[in-house]
């Protein structure tokens, strides 16, 4: 079946089932892989992208559900070359050892910074509760978020900003 919908900015027409997961979707059919499977039965977070603004787990969500919405993947936020403020303060505070949850949890942080530019730690602690990182790395993570805030607000890119 065609499924339409808007993925990072650009419109888009799939032909896959309905139940198809959007994740299956993202990776297999238009060759996005920045969006991960980690668990398929939302307990980890990696597979996080944004529909309508709003994040979802993109491993149980039926790409059907999503037609004619927004979805958001971490490659729409930014590239090597102009890095999303985001992507850019993890970089700069180191915050990813393995990677393999981060574009989930950037993906989530994106969502709190959107509708609060300036949250506390607690706020962003809640709002990134539902990834599961083994790494260690949760204090640069929020370090990161508030860099990012901070260079958000402040309109330069993570590196030039300092957190709140």
């Amino acid at each position: 079946m065609a499924i339409a919908f808007t993925l990072n900015g650009q419109a888009r027409t799939v032909d896959a089932p309905e139940t198809a997961t959007l994740l299956e979707v993202l990776r297999n059919h238009l060759g996005l892989m920045g969006t991960r499977y980690g668990c398929g039965l939302e307990q980890c977070g990696c597979c996080t992208v944004l529909v309508d603004g709003e994040p979802v787990y993109a491993c149980t969500r039926e790409v059907g559900t999503v037609a004619d919405a927004r979805v958001t993947t971490v490659e729409g936020l930014g590239s090597a070359e102009r890095p999303h403020p985001l992507q850019q303060a993890f970089l700069d505070e180191q915050a990813g050892q393995c990677g393999y949850c981060l574009s989930g949890i950037v993906m989530s942080a994106k969502a709190l910074l959107d509708r609060n530019p300036a949250p506390d730690r607690a706020a962003i602690v809640a709002a990134l509760d539902r990834h599961l990182c083994r790494c260690g790395a949760h204090q640069r993570i929020l370090r990161a978020v508030e860099r990012a805030a901070a260079a958000l607000r402040a309109g330069t890119s993570a590196g030039a900003g300092t957190p709140s």
